[in-house]
């Protein structure tokens, strides 16, 4: 099995937002692949993916926190026609990755027990965010 689905998410707020549930929602196909690959894309230059622990909401506004202060706003950005958050959101963007590849097994992503697939918002004032999922697998027998 192969296909390609997108995925539209509703504006968000800067920050890490969990995002594992309306993937799942997007691909009920999911149920159905005995061993595959998931693949998910952000079209976005301004907003990242990640996997992290999911069991505390410290984790993800920590994460945003530090990247905050590896790429502060008033670094002297020559890029700043879309306003200030725009050019860090950039820099965010590259250092943390516009896809990942998640194992599927037994008709479930295999995310280790505290693991969740995460949106990062890096701007302020962000439009709705479009992913690309694209699920490959083996289907179950019978």
């Amino acid at each position: 099995m192969w296909l390609s689905r997108p995925l539209v998410l509703a504006p968000r707020r800067r920050g890490l937002h969990l995002i594992t549930g309306e993937i799942q929602v997007t691909l009920p196909e999911l149920r159905k692949v005995h061993c595959g690959l998931l693949h998910v894309f952000i079209e976005h230059t301004s907003a990242g993916l990640t996997i992290n622990e999911n069991a505390d909401r410290d984790v993800p506004w920590d994460l945003g926190q530090v990247l905050d202060t590896l790429v502060p706003e008033d670094f002297p950005y020559r890029h700043t026609c879309e306003g200030p958050d725009d050019m860090p959101a950039h820099v965010k963007a590259s250092l943390v990755g516009c896809s990942l590849s998640i194992p599927v097994a037994e008709g479930r992503l295999r995310l280790g027990t505290w693991q969740g697939i995460f949106l990062c918002e890096f701007r302020d004032r962000a439009s709705e965010r479009r992913l690309m999922l694209t699920l490959q697998g083996d289907s179950h027998a019978g």
